[in-house]
């Protein structure tokens, strides 16, 4: 068996005077003190059942509260939440919660009933007011770029007994499960989680499927079976290690090297393409899938010349996706032609009807005719580390694009991660890429975070018909499928204001040993590992 924290018997006052006093020493934490053993055994036993995955999608936090980011990979596995995704499913279903409806007609209260004997990993009862309190906690911190918008529709949080807990929202919206389904609305201990503000110890304490024994920082996060877990998830390893990575060429060649298991994030086109022509040569097996992860560009409407609307349409006049997706993603990406990616109830294909084929002569008209007869000097920003490391090149390709075409003057630049979103929140930047990998799979999720108040793109993007028409319009129905109307409208309404550029709808691959199995099953819909999935074949 994997090695298990030996606790010390600490008083709950104990732990909360360790975290507010002894949190400035935990910049690279070691969270729980092991007796006997490290925290992987190196028997052959526990060997069989021990599953190490590599990703250059690193945690930005250890708090949800904190993050709407990749950080929700890690997040999915180590805390628990009220609804989940089980393996195959494509709409939430109780995870920590026995059972959730709603309870009215009008999609406006929404009620929880949580299983009973629910612990947090330090022994804490997870009752009805530890979901109240995380999920309040959200909206009282407030974190830029964190995860309050999710929380638009709700009005408060009721708890009845210990194991109900009713949601009260402001109007209908029928997406609500799928929000209680994100990693976002993850439930923490009241005693270990400050409540206005974020944790920042280096600790985590959850419920869900594995602890967090050790995390390193952008290195190595390192799980282990959480014995007192209830939920869906049926867990076929005992533990799980994490490690992180800068670029797909390490990635793979850890994988091929066998210091490695599985890699679920960060694969870049050329090694994807040697992965498929390598038909088990190097013992590396590749599982190919639909996916929803979009890209697409954001222009700043307080810049001098992004925000012209004229800029804006001459770009989506000239930017050629199709050379994008072959050239340098070699065909593992597809062009999109509006936020909504293909699969979803209200696709469409606005940005080619409206502008078709690229062209150098329509987009001189659209500038000259808006009065602009010089060349249009931007800086396209994108993130070094986040989105893989095509990324670069791909600026590139579209600074070629949109320079030789004399009508522009572009350079690009890049930045970390961290820097990078500090920044283009401010309105830094005149025009940066994102990437966006769904919260829950709904057309909804690809229009509600870019508008209103509190968005992902720091400047707001706001748009009254959308926000206070359209959204609501759609959440009163139960029926995702009979929301096509409302969301055509809405990508109209960003085609016309060309404030979001999209550029390419990604497919999803797993790339494994061919000694590990469950790769196919391990994605919920939300293109999120469920590490649990995953086992080596010869141990079952």
């Amino acid at each position: 068996m994997v090695c298990q924290p030996v606790r010390r018997g600490l008083s709950r006052s104990e732990r909360v005077f360790n975290r507010i006093h002894l949190r400035p020493i935990a910049a690279v934490a070691s969270l729980t003190v092991l007796a006997g053993c490290g925290v992987l055994s190196s028997g052959d036993d526990d060997g069989e059942k021990q599953v190490v995955v590599g990703t250059t999608s690193a945690p930005s936090t250890l708090d949800p509260a904190a993050s709407w980011d990749g950080s929700w990979e890690l997040f999915r596995n180590i805390y628990q939440t009220l609804l989940s995704y089980p393996s195959g499913a494509s709409s939430p279903e109780p995870d920590a919660a026995e059972k959730c409806k709603f309870t009215d007609f009008s999609n406006k209260e929404y009620t929880c009933e949580l299983r009973e004997g629910l612990k947090f990993s330090d022994g804490d009862t997870l009752d009805a007011k530890a979901v109240k309190y995380s999920i309040d906690r959200i909206r009282k911190i407030g974190v830029d770029g964190g995860p309050t918008g999710l929380l638009g529709s709700l009005d408060r949080v009721e708890t009845k007994g210990d194991r109900q807990v009713v949601f009260h929202l402001k109007k209908s919206d029928a997406t609500f499960p799928f929000v209680l389904a994100t990693p976002a609305m993850s439930i923490v201990d009241p005693e270990e989680y400050p409540e206005d503000e974020v944790r920042d110890d280096g600790a985590v304490t959850g419920s869900g499927p594995y602890t967090l024994q050790s995390y390193e920082e952008n290195t190595k996060a390192e799980l282990a079976r959480n014995g007192s877990y209830k939920g869906f998830a049926d867990r076929k390893n005992d533990a799980v290690t994490i490690r992180y990575f800068q670029d797909s060429a390490a990635l793979v060649g850890a994988l091929k090297k066998k210091q490695i298991d599985v890699t679920y994030r960060g694969l870049g086109a050329d090694d994807t393409l040697a992965l498929q022509g390598n038909k088990n040569k190097e013992g590396v097996q590749l599982v190919e899938g639909s996916g929803t992860e979009i890209s697409y560009l954001v222009f700043n409407p307080k810049d001098r010349w992004a925000g012209k609307s004229a800029v804006r349409k001459a770009i989506a006049q000239i930017l050629d996706r199709g050379a994008l997706a072959h050239k340098i993603y070699k065909d593992t990406v597809e062009p999109l032609y509006s936020m909504v990616p293909r699969g979803l109830a209200g696709h469409t294909t606005g940005f080619f009807d409206q502008y078709g084929n690229p062209s150098a002569e329509k987009a001189e008209k659209i500038l000259t005719d808006a009065g602009i007869d010089e060349p249009v000097k931007l800086t396209l920003w994108y993130t070094t580390d986040r989105y893989g490391s095509a990324t670069g090149p791909e600026f590139e390709e579209i600074k070629k694009q949109l320079n030789r075409t004399g009508l522009f003057d572009v350079s690009v630049k890049g930045r970390p991660w961290k820097d990078y979103e500090a920044a283009y929140r401010k309105g830094e930047y005149p025009v940066f890429g994102r990437g966006w990998f769904p919260d829950f799979p709904d057309p909804d999720n690809f229009i509600a975070p870019f508008v209103g108040e509190q968005n992902l793109l720091g400047p707001q993007y706001k748009s009254p018909e959308i926000i206070d028409k359209l959204l609501p319009e759609s959440r009163r129905e139960n029926d995702r499928g009979a929301v096509v109307e409302q969301f055509q409208q809405a990508q109209q309404i960003m085609l016309d204001d060309v404030r979001l550029l999209p550029l390419w709808q990604g497919k999803q691959y797993v790339a494994a040993s061919e000694e590990i199995a469950g790769g196919e099953r391990a994605l919920d819909p939300s293109t999120i590992m469920m590490m649990w999935e995953l086992h080596r074949k010869t141990s079952w």
